[in-house]
């Protein structure tokens, strides 16, 4: 049987609260959930300290640990020559997932900071970012011709979990790395099955859906839970979350109500699911839904104790869509440092993000959460690349991908940030409160 990662720790401290509440400003705070991600799920299990606990915290500074036992190899990856390091990404620039793609848009523009720095020892990265239009033939197609047209080293921060699932198989089979996946599929930390394929910063579903479930019978031990999901592994992640916390209990506790990937609506599921009598709400839907989502909830006068999972937790991207009055009460956790949050205006690592912002995306809504995810997942892989030095064969570069090692704050920076070309600008957790 396989181990589960999540529970070698006890993430039950990790708080959550209201979203839309009290006055106008946003707070955050950080709790300490550096294992959420896939990566570090990923990592943790590779670990021989995992079980002890001992285990470094990626965020904030990039400690990260875990060995890979790949073969060196002399030659550089294809995409590779002595000015530039090509690499491939799909995106869904169109179709239903094209809310997402602006973390493909903040990843070329740190790229492009890169390059205007020097690049990396001397070569520029060529970042390739397709459309895939959120449709896995598509993705398919797409990232064959990035590997046997374009040639590029490897893929690297490709958004989906169906759609990456899509291409897992042929990427692994040719040992081309799979990195750093914006997605937070519990599934990306079975290196067994993909070793080629780590999910990236973003924290795991099943893990979000543990937290709410806990929360939720905290608030209420007797709770009646509703979950409403995507039929497909990205959905059943928050089932199989909550099941994790309840056992054999889970039947009599819990009702389901799926949604297809092209369904235009969901508000007949969310009317079934309030006349089962639920006091408590866990939504497992993409942003166009959770749109229709929060009104619905709104509109039939239901007041559960409701969760929005993070994918779908932007204030400008979904609850002023909404209707801020309709999200009142509305619970969900973030990851990524908030830029609209007075308590980081003073803070290095944000600093250096809105000058990047103003100068690489001047025409950017910086209130989406996607520019700090894009920002956070690209200084990840320029580290992998920098650790590589001067041999980049695919093997080396997946073996620095697995052992990401620290590095000194910038004295600009102070004792919690990187410089802008090193850094994350994230906590190792942030709940979003009070909009």
């Amino acid at each position: 049987m396989q181990s589960d990662p999540l529970k070698q720790r006890d993430f039950g401290a990790l708080r959550f609260s209201t979203l839309v509440g009290r006055r106008g400003g946003v707070a955050a705070w950080i709790a300490r959930a550096a294992t959420a991600t896939p990566l570090m799920q990923y990592l943790a299990a590779r670990s021989p300290d995992a079980g002890s606990g001992v285990f470094p915290r990626l965020f904030g500074s990039l400690l990260l640990s875990g060995a890979m036992a790949l073969s060196a190899a002399a030659q550089n990856a294809p995409g590779v020559t002595d000015q530039e390091i090509k690499i491939g990404q799909t995106m869904p620039y169109s179709g239903p997932g094209a809310r997402f793609s602006v973390s493909g848009l903040a990843e070329k523009a740190y790229m492009q900071m890169i390059n205007d720095q020097g690049g990396i020892n001397g070569r520029r990265i060529n970042l390739i970012s397709v459309d895939d239009g959120f449709m896995p033939w598509r993705t398919g197609n797409e990232t064959r011709k990035l590997i046997e047209v374009e040639h590029v080293a490897f893929i690297f921060g490709s958004i989906g979990t169906a759609t990456q699932l899509s291409v897992a198989k042929y990427l692994n089979e040719r040992k081309i790395p799979q990195l750093f996946i914006e997605s937070g599929a519990y599934r990306w930390g079975r290196y067994q099955e993909t070793p080629y394929t780590i999910g990236g910063v973003r924290p795991s579903y099943r893990l979000g859906a543990r937290l709410y479930v806990r929360h939720i019978l905290k608030q209420d031990p007797n709770a009646k839970i509703c979950i409403l999901y995507e039929d497909n592994d990205y959905g059943r992640d928050y089932t199989a979350g909550a099941r994790d916390v309840l056992g054999d209990k889970y039947a009599a506790t819990v009702k389901e109500a799926t949604y297809g990937s092209t369904d235009a609506s969901i508000e007949r599921q969310i009317a079934e699911l309030k006349a089962t009598g639920c006091n408590a709400l866990i939504a497992a839907t993409i942003p166009p839904l959770a749109v229709q989502a929060i009104r619905k909830v709104h509109d039939l006068g239901w007041k559960p104790i409701f969760f929005m999972n993070n994918v779908s937790a932007s204030v400008p991207v979904i609850l002023e869509p909404a209707g801020l009055e309709s999200s009142i009460g509305l619970l969900s956790s973030a990851y990524g440092k908030d830029p609209r949050d007075p308590e980081f205006d003073n803070d290095p690592a944000m600093k250096d993000w809105r000058a990047w912002m103003s100068k690489y995306l001047p025409d950017a809504d910086v209130r989406r959460p996607g520019f700090v995810n894009g920002y956070n997942s690209a200084a990840t892989i320029v580290q992998v690349l920098k650790q590589a030095g001067s041999d980049l064969s695919r093997e080396n570069i997946m073996r620095q991908a697995t052992n990401l090692r620290p590095r000194a704050p910038d004295a600009a920076a102070g004792s919690q940030g990187l410089h802008q070309s090193d850094g994350l600008l994230c906590g190792p957790a942030v709940a979003t409160d009070a909009v």
